[in-house]
């Protein structure tokens, strides 16, 4: 474990998740968006009728699927939202209620994602233009817009502490200052985890207490 930052109700962690996770103290969900092994990890810069988007270095992080933390994952009991769970499928149990992020463009890129989960009900879909990464201040090849991940946690109404083992640029912590939920954060990359921190602290800085989160459909269990 190299270095552990606390900022408001974020606790960070910079390390390998998979040391990292036994030590920790039970969560109410885990909210996380993995290595999807697809080579990913970095990108070249590109202009387009779109904006295209920065440049990012290939650092090797995404040659391969975390098999063994997807593993410790699908052993926790708790709620799970996993993206990228279509490459994962084989690794993670049975799951009814799927969530697609249609990103609102049609080019050579996926027009969504897929997220697994282990709740209950309808599979559900936010249309929401990949442009919203831009806004946010793109800073991480794969990254998510805090409105995907602040549109996650409303199907975790209950879920007061949230677990993200692969942080990132931390946009989930992000989105769960945002809303006060209580956040824990781990990151391999020392660059990210740098940025995941400013990011955060810059969240609790100028906090969005007016975000409300979308309401689930009343018939829908969200909860194991």
């Amino acid at each position: 474990m190299g270095r552990i930052e606390h900022i408001g109700d974020a606790t960070l962690y910079l390390g390998d998740c998979t040391d990292i996770m036994p030590t920790l103290a039970p969560f109410d969900a885990v909210v996380t968006d993995p290595p999807y092994g697809i080579g990913r990890d970095g990108k070249p810069p590109s202009t387009s009728s779109h904006g295209g988007h920065k440049g990012y270095s290939f650092k090797g992080w995404d040659l391969r699927r975390p098999e063994k933390a997807l593993h410790a994952i699908a052993a926790l009991d708790c709620p799970k939202i996993i993206w990228g769970g279509n490459y994962f499928a084989d690794l993670l149990p049975a799951g009814e209620k799927w969530l697609s992020w249609d990103k609102g463009q049609r080019i050579s890129q996926s027009d969504c994602e897929l997220a697994y989960t282990n709740l209950i009900g309808a599979l559900r879909v936010k249309t929401l233009n990949r442009v919203e990464i831009m806004l946010d201040g793109a800073c991480h090849p794969t990254q998510k817009p805090v409105a995907l991940m602040l549109w996650c946690l409303g199907f975790l109404p209950k879920a007061e502490t949230i677990l993200d083992p692969f942080m990132g640029s931390g946009t989930t912590g992000v989105a769960c200052a945002k809303i006060g939920r209580k956040f824990t954060g781990i990151e391999l990359d020392e660059g990210y985890f740098d940025i995941a921190c400013r990011r955060i602290e810059e969240a609790y800085a100028q906090p969005d207490m007016f975000v409300e989160l979308p309401k689930p459909a009343k018939q829908e269990a969200l909860e194991l």
